[in-house]
C-alpha cells in the first residue's frame, strides 16, 4: 500500500524557468528509481517565460544556481539523472575537474581521455547539465570555441562569454 506522500512520476517530472544574469535557465527534474533528480538544464533567452519551481529539488537547484551567480566559486551539490554514452560521461567527468577561473582546450581533454578533440566538443555540446558539468570552461586552441553546438556568435556564445567573465577567465 503506497503512502499518501509518495511522489508519482506525473507530479515529479517538472520543468521550471528561472531568471539568470545572461537570460533564463530552464531546470528539469524527474523521478528516477524513486529518487528525484535533475533531468536537464537549458540555457534560454531572456524572453523565455518564467515558471516557478514546484518541487523541492527544483527549488534547491534554483537556490544553488543563484548562489553561483553571486559567487563563481560555489560548488553544486545536485543529483543528476544518469545520461550519455560512456565517452560523454568521461568527458563530463573530466570537465568537472577544471577549477573555477581556469580553462582547458578540447585537445587537452582529448589527450587526457585518449580521444579526439572533435569527439570532446561533440560530448560537450550534448551535455544535459551545463553549469554542473561546466563545459563553458573548455575552449578552442585558437580562442573561445563553440558552445552548446553553436559555433558562431549567438545566444550560447554570449552565455559562454558571460560565464567565463563571471569566473575571471576573460
Amino acid at each position: 500500500m503506497a503512502s499518501s506522500h509518495r511522489q508519482t512520476r506525473s507530479d515529479s517530472a517538472q520543468y521550471c524557468v528561472i531568471a539568470a544574469p545572461f537570460g533564463r535557465l530552464g531546470i528539469g527534474t524527474e523521478l528516477v528509481d524513486d529518487s528525484l533528480m535533475l533531468s536537464k538544464i537549458d540555457y534560454l533567452p531572456a524572453t523565455a517565460q518564467l515558471m516557478s519551481p514546484k518541487n523541492h529539488l527544483a527549488k534547491e537547484a534554483e537556490k544553488q544556481f543563484r548562489a553561483y551567480f553571486k559567487n563563481p566559486d560555489y560548488q553544486f551539490d545536485l543529483p543528476t539523472k544518469p545520461a550519455g554514452t560512456e565517452h560523454q560521461k568521461k568527458v563530463w567527468a573530466a570537465v568537472q575537474t577544471i577549477p573555477v577561473g581556469k580553462t582547458k582546450t578540447y585537445g587537452d581533454i582529448a589527450s587526457q581521455l585518449k580521444s579526439g578533440a572533435r569527439a570532446v566538443g561533440t560530448a560537450c555540446g550534448a551535455n544535459p547539465y551545463p553549469l554542473v558539468a561546466p563545459c563553458h570552461r573548455v575552449v578552442s586552441a585558437k580562442g573561445i570555441g563553440g558552445f552548446m553546438k553553436e559555433d558562431a556568435p549567438g545566444l550560447y556564445r554570449q552565455i559562454k562569454i558571460w560565464l567565463l567573465k563571471h569566473e575571471g577567465v576573460l
